[in-house]
Protein backbone atom coordinates (compact mmCIF):
# COMPACT_ATOMS: atom_id res chain seq x y z
CA UNK A 1 0.00 0.00 0.00
CA UNK A 2 1.44 3.20 -0.66
CA UNK A 3 2.34 5.91 1.62
CA UNK A 4 0.27 8.62 2.35
CA UNK A 5 1.90 12.27 2.13
CA UNK A 6 0.67 14.48 4.61
CA UNK A 7 -1.24 16.24 2.52
CA UNK A 8 -3.45 13.08 1.62
CA UNK A 9 -3.64 12.32 5.38
CA UNK A 10 -7.07 10.79 5.98
CA UNK A 11 -9.96 13.11 7.23
CA UNK A 12 -10.23 13.75 11.11
CA UNK A 13 -6.41 12.04 11.45
CA UNK A 14 -4.67 14.01 14.05
CA UNK A 15 -0.88 15.44 13.61
CA UNK A 16 0.39 18.65 12.84
CA UNK A 17 0.49 21.50 10.30
CA UNK A 18 2.74 24.20 10.28
CA UNK A 19 2.55 28.03 9.39
CA UNK A 20 5.18 28.15 6.20
CA UNK A 21 5.53 32.16 5.63
CA UNK A 22 6.08 35.62 7.30
CA UNK A 23 6.88 36.21 11.20
CA UNK A 24 5.44 32.95 12.74
CA UNK A 25 6.94 31.26 10.23
CA UNK A 26 7.80 27.81 11.14
CA UNK A 27 4.96 27.50 13.87
CA UNK A 28 3.53 24.23 14.60
CA UNK A 29 -0.10 23.52 14.98
CA UNK A 30 -1.75 20.12 16.08
CA UNK A 31 -4.37 19.24 14.35
CA UNK A 32 -7.54 17.52 16.03
CA UNK A 33 -8.75 14.28 15.27
CA UNK A 34 -12.14 16.00 14.15
CA UNK A 35 -14.86 14.66 11.48
CA UNK A 36 -14.32 16.56 8.55
CA UNK A 37 -10.94 18.43 9.87
CA UNK A 38 -8.84 18.56 6.57
CA UNK A 39 -6.16 21.30 6.71
CA UNK A 40 -4.80 22.40 3.41
CA UNK A 41 -1.04 20.98 3.01
CA UNK A 42 2.35 23.04 2.54
CA UNK A 43 2.28 23.01 -0.71
CA UNK A 44 -1.87 23.86 -1.39
CA UNK A 45 -0.92 26.83 1.03
CA UNK A 46 2.65 28.19 -0.27
CA UNK A 47 0.92 28.45 -4.34
CA UNK A 48 -2.02 30.31 -2.42
CA UNK A 49 0.02 32.84 -0.96
CA UNK A 50 1.85 32.96 -4.07
CA UNK A 51 -0.70 34.11 -5.60
CA UNK A 52 -2.64 36.06 -2.92
CA UNK A 53 1.15 38.02 -2.39
CA UNK A 54 0.18 41.28 -4.30
CA UNK A 55 -2.73 41.68 -2.31
CA UNK A 56 -2.34 40.44 1.26
CA UNK A 57 -0.32 43.12 3.20
CA UNK A 58 -2.94 44.83 5.05
CA UNK A 59 -5.78 42.45 3.78
CA UNK A 60 -9.04 41.90 6.26
CA UNK A 61 -9.19 38.49 5.98
CA UNK A 62 -12.17 35.82 6.59
CA UNK A 63 -11.47 32.52 7.23
CA UNK A 64 -14.50 30.19 7.56
CA UNK A 65 -15.16 26.65 8.32
CA UNK A 66 -11.32 27.56 9.99
CA UNK A 67 -10.85 24.58 11.80
CA UNK A 68 -6.51 24.65 12.50
CA UNK A 69 -6.55 28.37 11.72
CA UNK A 70 -4.28 27.83 9.46
CA UNK A 71 -5.31 30.31 6.11
CA UNK A 72 -6.34 33.06 8.32
CA UNK A 73 -3.18 32.68 10.83
CA UNK A 74 -0.96 32.18 7.76
CA UNK A 75 -2.31 35.29 5.76
CA UNK A 76 -1.88 37.41 9.18
CA UNK A 77 1.70 36.11 9.30
CA UNK A 78 2.13 37.57 5.90
CA UNK A 79 1.13 40.64 6.40
CA UNK A 80 -2.35 41.07 6.56
CA UNK A 81 -4.22 43.37 9.06
CA UNK A 82 -6.28 40.96 10.16
CA UNK A 83 -8.48 37.68 10.65
CA UNK A 84 -11.61 36.50 11.84
CA UNK A 85 -11.30 33.03 11.96
CA UNK A 86 -15.05 30.95 12.31
CA UNK A 87 -15.48 27.75 13.58
CA UNK A 88 -18.88 25.82 15.07
CA UNK A 89 -16.75 22.79 16.74
CA UNK A 90 -16.20 23.74 20.29
CA UNK A 91 -12.92 22.06 20.98
CA UNK A 92 -11.13 23.61 17.71
CA UNK A 93 -12.69 27.02 18.90
CA UNK A 94 -10.74 26.30 22.30
CA UNK A 95 -7.49 25.55 20.79
CA UNK A 96 -7.66 28.38 17.89
CA UNK A 97 -8.30 30.56 21.40
CA UNK A 98 -4.96 29.26 22.83
CA UNK A 99 -3.24 29.15 19.52
CA UNK A 100 -4.13 33.09 19.25
CA UNK A 101 -3.05 33.85 22.81
CA UNK A 102 0.97 32.00 21.99
CA UNK A 103 0.98 33.86 18.82
CA UNK A 104 0.29 37.30 21.06
CA UNK A 105 -1.64 37.68 17.50
CA UNK A 106 -4.00 40.86 19.68
CA UNK A 107 -6.69 42.33 17.57
CA UNK A 108 -5.70 40.63 14.22
CA UNK A 109 -6.76 37.86 15.12
CA UNK A 110 -10.74 37.49 16.20
CA UNK A 111 -11.84 33.79 17.04
CA UNK A 112 -15.75 33.63 16.89
CA UNK A 113 -17.82 30.27 17.45
CA UNK A 114 -20.47 30.24 15.00
CA UNK A 115 -21.99 27.72 12.00
CA UNK A 116 -20.48 29.55 9.45
CA UNK A 117 -24.06 30.24 7.27
CA UNK A 118 -25.71 31.23 10.42
CA UNK A 119 -22.74 34.24 10.99
CA UNK A 120 -23.08 35.06 7.40
CA UNK A 121 -26.64 36.08 8.57
CA UNK A 122 -25.42 38.73 11.15
CA UNK A 123 -24.66 42.43 9.45
CA UNK A 124 -22.62 42.28 6.78
CA UNK A 125 -18.96 43.67 6.97
CA UNK A 126 -16.41 43.79 3.85
CA UNK A 127 -13.18 41.94 3.52
CA UNK A 128 -10.30 42.03 1.15
CA UNK A 129 -9.58 37.77 1.17
CA UNK A 130 -12.26 34.72 2.43
CA UNK A 131 -11.08 32.06 2.63
CA UNK A 132 -13.41 29.09 2.26
CA UNK A 133 -12.80 25.43 2.68
CA UNK A 134 -16.50 23.45 4.14
CA UNK A 135 -16.65 20.07 4.54
CA UNK A 136 -16.82 18.66 0.92
CA UNK A 137 -20.18 16.49 1.24
CA UNK A 138 -21.91 19.64 2.91
CA UNK A 139 -23.04 21.10 -0.22
CA UNK A 140 -23.00 24.90 0.90
CA UNK A 141 -20.73 25.91 -1.65
CA UNK A 142 -23.18 28.03 -3.77
CA UNK A 143 -25.04 29.09 -0.77
CA UNK A 144 -22.08 30.55 0.69
CA UNK A 145 -20.46 32.20 -2.29
CA UNK A 146 -24.29 33.97 -3.00
CA UNK A 147 -24.42 34.98 1.19
CA UNK A 148 -20.72 36.36 0.32
CA UNK A 149 -21.94 38.85 -2.44
CA UNK A 150 -24.62 40.01 -0.07
CA UNK A 151 -22.13 42.56 1.68
CA UNK A 152 -19.36 40.70 2.80
CA UNK A 153 -16.81 41.46 0.00
CA UNK A 154 -14.85 44.91 -0.66
CA UNK A 155 -14.03 46.06 -4.27
CA UNK A 156 -12.04 43.71 -5.68
CA UNK A 157 -11.92 41.20 -3.14
CA UNK A 158 -10.80 37.43 -3.77
CA UNK A 159 -11.96 34.50 -2.22
CA UNK A 160 -10.20 31.07 -2.12
CA UNK A 161 -12.60 27.79 -2.36
CA UNK A 162 -11.24 24.89 -1.63
CA UNK A 163 -13.65 21.96 -2.97
CA UNK A 164 -13.20 18.13 -4.12
CA UNK A 165 -11.33 17.29 -7.37
CA UNK A 166 -14.99 17.02 -9.25
CA UNK A 167 -16.94 19.75 -8.18
CA UNK A 168 -17.99 21.94 -10.95
CA UNK A 169 -16.86 25.62 -10.93
CA UNK A 170 -19.26 28.39 -9.44
CA UNK A 171 -21.90 30.25 -11.43
CA UNK A 172 -20.64 33.55 -13.50
CA UNK A 173 -20.47 36.25 -11.82
CA UNK A 174 -17.48 34.43 -10.16
CA UNK A 175 -14.65 33.99 -11.95
CA UNK A 176 -11.93 31.52 -11.70
CA UNK A 177 -8.40 33.64 -11.72
CA UNK A 178 -6.32 30.88 -10.38
CA UNK A 179 -6.41 27.20 -10.10
CA UNK A 180 -4.92 24.16 -9.24
CA UNK A 181 -5.30 20.38 -7.71
CA UNK A 182 -4.05 17.62 -6.09
CA UNK A 183 -5.23 13.94 -6.72
CA UNK A 184 -8.69 14.32 -4.17
CA UNK A 185 -8.58 18.68 -3.56
CA UNK A 186 -9.34 21.51 -6.50
CA UNK A 187 -8.24 24.86 -5.00
CA UNK A 188 -9.10 28.54 -6.65
CA UNK A 189 -8.98 31.78 -6.23
CA UNK A 190 -12.90 33.57 -7.13
CA UNK A 191 -13.82 37.12 -7.65
CA UNK A 192 -16.78 38.70 -9.21
CA UNK A 193 -16.38 39.41 -12.84
CA UNK A 194 -19.85 41.56 -12.21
Amino acid sequence: MPKRTKAEAPRGAAGSVRIIGGRWRGTRIEVAARPDLRPSGDRVRETLFNWLAPWIEGARCLDLYAGTGVLGLEAVSRGAASAVLVERDAVLVERLAALRTRLDAGAAVTVVRDDAEHWLTSPARPFDVVFLDPPFAAGVTAALLERLAQGWLAPRALVYLEQAIDAPDPPSPWCVRKAGHTRHVSYKLLDRSG
